[in-house]
């Protein structure tokens, strides 16, 4: 278990490939590329952990050094989008550039907008958002158990992941695997590669992020509508939103093919068949790019203030937006306070796919980042550049460390091997006065003094601990990162 969870903080760190994708990214952007935001933003990029006297990075620095094909951004300005811009490969072995139309897996974003096409139902009377799912389930039910406390599910449960359901997320399957049935992925039966949709706990206990829970929400809206449900969401919201470039459709159209990025893995290696598929659609399935997530942002921002309904009314957009059981989690949506302002949230990650929006409830403020890459590090990064460009109140508020003095004698008494496992090793090594650190087939990062013998990373907020045995001897260290502690025995 240390082992793994070591593995996943160290995966969160930094990523380094042995490809140079980005050494002269092409640029591509919306015809408003004269912004003179744009060259602000490419030229501000920041990380959440900073010293004195560090500089602002470069978009195309932050590529070369996180190795990412292919960057598209889209900028929201008092309710309309100011900029878009894409830079790179949409493939890098082919060298096909990205440009602004080019389409991305929105992941976990998909979410966002399948809540908005569930609370339309709603909005047309065709379901109750707090009725319990069994009464609008037709073709499959779910199976309550002792765990629930016969307490019963509703929709606005399954979209605010307070259903108490289990199956965070999904894998995907390959282009030449076979496609499990909703059902099959409801049972966890083959060639489903996920458990079966089941009770954590009873309904409204707790937020516990369940992407199954959504994909129950996909089944509602096929056994309510009698449609396809990529049919029903390209109709009821997608179309009406001007979302003309996305879709849900796990089988895209000649027209669509060409615009599709492809997906690539922390070595910077394509992904076999060039992306997974994703039958979960409500869940993870929605291709589409920076500029039409835009869409659904602005009309969201707009239908808040009575302004639009072109899916929501003015009442049921904000229903979506409202917390439900936790202080953030709305339906589809997160909520997050930055400077006494509200923005709703999402981000995504799926298999060679990263991205991340975000919109404000007042003032018509926004961006969306969308990256081929598994290496997300880079897009909070740019969130931090834009909130910083575009003076967003106390958005972005860096932790400034100042560096510690430590000579190059106790720095040399750190150098050595640190067991987290008999196959897992941390190795830290000295380069001058720069400490590293590097675990068991991960990269090297560096370490900077925060104290004698307590180090920090600025690309993540972690730190790493040298701790003496009675005889003043390193006998181990210690990470601390997101409330957790592991220890690793040094080993020489």
């Amino acid at each position: 278990m240390k082992r793994r969870v070591f593995l996943n903080l160290l995966m969160l760190i930094v990523s380094f490939v042995i490809v140079n994708p980005a050494s002269s990214p092409a640029q591509r952007a919306s015809p408003n590329d004269k912004n003179p935001q744009i060259l602000r933003v490419e030229n501000n990029l920041q990380g959440f952990i900073v010293t004195e006297g560090d500089k602002p990075w470069t978009l195309k620095e932050r590529m070369e050094f996180y190795k990412v094909p292919a960057v598209s951004i889209a900028v929201i300005k008092d309710y309309k989008i100011d900029w878009a811009k894409a830079y790179g490969y949409a493939d890098l072995s082919e060298k096909a550039p990205a440009t602004t139309q080019t389409l991305f897996q929105a992941a976990s974003i998909s979410k966002s907008i399948n809540a908005m096409g569930v609370i339309k139902l709603a909005q047309d009377k065709k379901i109750d958002l707090n009725t319990d799912i069994n009464t609008y389930l037709k073709s499959w039910k779910f199976p309550y158990d002792s765990l629930s406390k016969g307490k019963k599910i509703n929709t606005i449960n399954l979209l605010s992941h307070t259903a108490g359901l289990n199956v965070h997320g999904f894998g995907g399957y390959g282009r030449q695997e076979q496609l499990p049935t909703i059902i099959q992925i409801l049972n966890g039966e083959k060639p489903a590669n996920s458990a079966a949709i089941r009770s954590k706990s009873e309904p409204e206990l707790r937020f516990e992020y369940s992407g199954g829970g959504t994909t129950i929400s996909q089944l509602l809206v096929t056994d309510i509508t009698k449609l396809a449900y990529e049919k029903y969401m390209s109709a009821k919201v997608l179309k009406p939103l001007g979302m003309s470039g996305s879709f849900y459709s796990q089988s895209p159209k000649p027209e669509q093919q060409k615009y599709l990025s492809t997906a690539h893995r922390r070595d910077g290696k394509a992904i076999e068949g060039k992306y997974h598929h994703y039958p979960e659609m409500a869940a993870a399935a929605l291709w589409t790019n920076p500029s039409d997530l835009a869409k659904f942002i602005i009309e969201t921002q707009l239908s808040l203030r009575g302004k639009s309904n072109k899916v929501l009314s003015a009442e049921n957009t904000q229903l979506m937006l409202t917390p439900y059981v936790g202080k953030s989690n709305g339906l589809g949506v997160f909520i997050e306070e930055k400077g006494g302002l509200k923005y709703f949230q999402h981000g995504g990650s799926n298999a060679g796919f990263r991205c991340h929006y975000f919109g404000s409830l007042e003032g018509g403020n926004g961006v969306v980042i969308m990256i081929n890459s598994d290496n997300g590090e880079i897009i909070p990064e740019i969130v931090n550049s834009v909130a910083t460009v575009y003076q967003w109140k106390d958005f972005y508020q860096p932790q400034i460390k100042k560096l510690a003095e430590v000579s190059e004698d106790v720095l040399q008494s750190y150098v050595g091997e640190y067991q987290i496992t008999p196959q897992f090793i941390l190795t830290i090594t000295r380069d001058g006065k720069q400490l590293k650190g590097q675990a068991t087939g991960q990269p090297v990062v560096d370490l900077f003094p925060g104290t004698a013998n307590k180090f920090f990373l600025k690309v993540v907020q972690a730190e790493l601990e040298f701790v003496k045995d009675e005889s003043g001897l390193i006998n181990k260290a210690i990470l601390y990162q997101g409330g957790q502690k592991i220890e690793a025995k040094r080993i020489k």
